[in-house]
Parts: C-alpha cells; sequence; structure tokens
C-alpha cells in the first residue's frame, strides 16, 4: 500500500489542495463577506440593484479540463476565482464549491449528491458584471446562475453534527507566529521587472488564484511551491507521504485544510488570533484515502463510485493515532470530537450538466 502515488493522482491531489484556496491560506475574494471594492467603484450603499436582482450579463459555462503535469511545473493551473473590472473568471470549480462561494458557506455545510464534488465534475466559468456592480454582489450573481442554468433548488437547514473541534492542547500551543509582511518593493525596484509585468518579490492581488510551480523525480517523489497573497507554502512527497510547510495560516483557515483528511468537518474554537508558521506530515493512506474520496483510483486501492464516492474510511480517518492527528498533536493542538449545530445549505435539485451557453 505504501507505494507512491501516480502521476494523475499526484496531479488530482494538488488540484485538490487548490481547489477551494483555503488550505494554503486564501479566500477567494466572491466569498469574503467584508471585501472591499476599489476606490473608483461606487460604495455598497450607492449601488441600486437592478429590479429582478442582481444577474451576470452573460456567462459562458464549459467543463474543465484535468491540469497538466506542464502545467503544474509552470505555474499555469487555471484555478479557483478572479475578478478583474467587469469580468469573472472562474477555474476548475466544482458544483460544490460554487455553492459555497455563492452561499459563503463551507464545503460541510452543502449537504446533497457526492458528484458535485468529484473530481472529474468540475466547470470553467467566464461571466460578465453588469454595469454598477462589485464583488460584493459576485455571490449574489452565482446563485442566479446556478439557479438559471444548473436549475438549483436549495432549502436551509440546521442539525446537530459530529465535528472534530480544533482546540489547544493541555501543554500549550507550539505554534511559532508568522514574521510581519515584507514592506512594498520601493518604485524604483519595479523598474528591474520586464515591462508589463509585476516585480518577482511583489505580492500578488489578494483575488488571484495561487500559483503553484511543481517538480517530479524519476522516482515518483517531488516537490511543489505555492505562492498566494497570504504567503508561501512548500509541498513535498515521496514513499511514505507528503509534507507540508505553510508560512502564514490562520488557525481557522487550519481546520478547513484538515478537513478533506478527515471524516468530520474541522472547526476552529482554538481561540488563537493571528498568522501562524504550521507545518503537517500527512502519510501515504491519508493521501489515498482523500483521493478516493474524491472518487480517484489510486495505486492498490479501487475508484469509489455512487454513494460511497464522498467517505473517507472510518478506520483509517478517524483513528486518534494516525498522521494527521499526531501532527496536529506536534502543533500543540488537538482534535476533539464533539457534535455541533451546523447551518446547511440544503440541495433539492440540480442539474449535472448547464443548459447550452
Amino acid at each position: 500500500m505504501n507505494h507512491i502515488l501516480g502521476k494523475r493522482t499526484a496531479l488530482v491531489l494538488a488540484s485538490l489542495l487548490l481547489r477551494s484556496a483555503a488550505a494554503f491560506g486564501q479566500t477567494p475574494a466572491a466569498a469574503t463577506p467584508d471585501a472591499k471594492p476599489a476606490e473608483t467603484a461606487p460604495t455598497p450603499a450607492a449601488v441600486k440593484p437592478p429590479a429582478g436582482g442582481w444577474a451576470f450579463e452573460v456567462a459562458t459555462i464549459r467543463p474543465a479540463k484535468m491540469p497538466s503535469q506542464t502545467d503544474l511545473m509552470n505555474g499555469k493551473m487555471h484555478v479557483g476565482m478572479k475578478t478583474d473590472a467587469a469580468r469573472v473568471d472562474i477555474g476548475f470549480m466544482s458544483l460544490n464549491d460554487l455553492i459555497c462561494a455563492a452561499y459563503k458557506v463551507k464545503s460541510y455545510q452543502v449537504s446533497g449528491p457526492d458528484w458535485m464534488g468529484a473530481m472529474n465534475e468540475r466547470f470553467d466559468v467566464l461571466a460578465k458584471m453588469p454595469e454598477g456592480a462589485t464583488k460584493d454582489q459576485v455571490p449574489e450573481m452565482l446563485q442566479a446562475l446556478l439557479a438559471d442554468r444548473f436549475k438549483l433548488a436549495i432549502h436551509h437547514d440546521s442539525k446537530e453534527r459530529p465535528v472534530y473541534a480544533l482546540i489547544v492542547g493541555k501543554n500549550g500551543s507550539k505554534l511559532k507566529e508568522s514574521p510581519p509582511d515584507a514592506p512594498a518593493p520601493a518604485a524604483a525596484d519595479k523598474s528591474e521587472a520586464a515591462p508589463g509585468e509585476p516585480p518577482a518579490d511583489a505580492a500578488p492581488p489578494k483575488d488571484a488564484a495561487p500559483q503553484m510551480k511543481f517538480r517530479a523525480n524519476a522516482d515518483g517523489s517531488g516537490t511543489a511551491t505555492v505562492r498566494g497573497p497570504d504567503g508561501p507554502a512548500k509541498m513535498s512527497f515521496g514513499p511514505n507521504g507528503m509534507h507540508l510547510e505553510m508560512e502564514k495560516m490562520t488557525m481557522a483557515k487550519l481546520a478547513e485544510t484538515l478537513t478533506p483528511f478527515l471524516d468530520k468537518p474541522v472547526l476552529d474554537m482554538t481561540e488563537l488570533k493571528g498568522n501562524y508558521q504550521v507545518a503537517l506530515d500527512l502519510a501515504m493512506d491519508d493521501l489515498k484515502n482523500v483521493a478516493r474520496k474524491m472518487g480517484v483510483a489510486t495505486p492498490g486501492a479501487s475508484s469509489l463510485v455512487g454513494g460511497d464516492a464522498g467517505k473517507l474510511p472510518s478506520d483509517a480517518a478517524a483513528d486518534p493515532s494516525g498522521s494527521i492527528f499526531t501532527s496536529v498533536q506536534q502543533l500543540g493542538l488537538k482534535l476533539d470530537p464533539r457534535k455541533l449545530p451546523l447551518d446547511l445549505i440544503v440541495i433539492d435539485h440540480m442539474e449535472k450538466m448547464p443548459t447550452d451557453n
């Protein structure tokens, strides 16, 4: 069982970790409640919504292609959501991801068919916002788009669900706070960049999708560097699993990072504020489990389909002596099983494919 993941599965895992951007400390711009419009844009109070509510003027939806190894190695993955003036560009997002962005919820708060998050059911969306609209209206426009093109119908509910509470261990946190951000480069330094290119050390825009550079070795091991607006992250993998180092991460985002690898959602209850340097070691079985959760075949394990596609093997995922629990304990933290009420978006109806463009 402990052989290195195949190239396709490695690509899938990389895409999986990037799909919500939270895994490396970034929240999609459209899902950020306090996102501010550009100075030249009208303030939300001055924007009058159209009579029928906010909706994109035009939107093109197409099935997304799996990122190639070349795309990964060159840092050219088209993943996540970016807004640029009146244009919204969405890449390689599942229907579950789109619903999360539209309703400002986490993935575990969406109750619906397993195929909504499957790796082979991803979409690229290119849409134009109407005049006067800002990033703040993107979630509402996504709601309208999903209802129109995918016939989405939902209702809200609240249920008590089993979760893992991320808490500080009895001996206290061992986390190291992230250093403060470096000052912006001086204007004179910008001249060193190529025409039309930002300086090499310039931080990406806040709504930019994370950029990932991937290097694979002949023996199947490899490394990856992810550069996002909230700090870089490094990933290395080999026959024993994967090592992640994240330089700037809040505890809420750490909880989101851990959730895909476990059988229950993780909620931050540490009461730790600020950004921290975080390192996690994930065993090969943990990586295979999360790949199987997405319906992807891994060496030595068959792909799960149907009702089992969204389930993690309970004996591996919930084992308190497993690698994830051990990594968390090494940070001076603990995953504590609890039952808590969760607000849910319940899917009443949704089509797998959109109506024609």
